[in-house]
């Protein structure tokens, strides 16, 4: 009996893709991905200054900073002093002397110290900008002063003679020698002071 040959070439070509078949089984079984891990973010912190504080978290949904420049914003300074000196006198006679010093200050970036109570706008000027301060608040006051006398005797009587309005400008005239002597007396005050 003879085998007919289209049975013989069905069955190479179904042996033929069962064998693909299970070399792709195996070949998909051997390069099975591993467990899919959970990649940490990259995380860009900012550059500031050397005082700079951070805080991070980080969870499945992303992450968030904050982000402090100048923190803290109080420094602190401290500084200890021991003294222990002896000397003898003139005529033989010893004195000694012991001290300790401690000093805790804090102070701000901008180098002002904290002296404990409520910051006024004053700290940080030093004494010549506060005696400036105060020396061209009084050349002012005198400044003024001195320009509305001077506008009364002068421009007052002259502008009151004017019509219906005289009364107005001589208004306009006095306060006009009170800002001009106001001027006055602080460009007089920063040459006198050299502020």
């Amino acid at each position: 009996m003879k085998s007919k040959p289209y049975l013989k070439w069905t069955a190479i070509s179904i042996g033929s893709a069962v064998a693909i078949a299970h070399i792709g089984v195996l070949g998909h079984l051997l390069r099975q991905q591993p467990e899919r891990t959970v990649q940490i973010p990259t995380i860009n912190i900012p550059r500031g200054t050397p005082y700079s504080s951070y805080k991070i978290e980080a969870d499945k949904e992303g992450y968030s900073i904050e982000y402090r420049a100048n923190d803290p914003k109080i420094l602190e300074s401290q500084r200890s002093l021991d003294l222990d000196k002896q000397s003898s006198g003139f005529f033989g006679n010893k004195k000694s002397e012991t001290r300790s010093e401690y000093r805790r200050d804090e102070y701000t970036m901008e180098g002002v110290r904290n002296m404990g109570g409520v910051a006024s706008g004053d700290e940080g000027k030093s004494a010549k900008e506060l005696e400036c301060i105060a020396a061209d608040a009084g050349a002012r006051s005198q400044g003024a002063m001195a320009g509305t006398s001077i506008a009364a005797g002068v421009a007052v009587p002259v502008a009151s003679s004017i019509p219906y309005i005289g009364w107005l400008a001589s208004g306009w005239a006095l306060l006009l020698g009170q800002n001009l002597g106001s001027e006055a007396g602080s460009q007089v005050n920063s040459i006198i002071s050299d502020c």
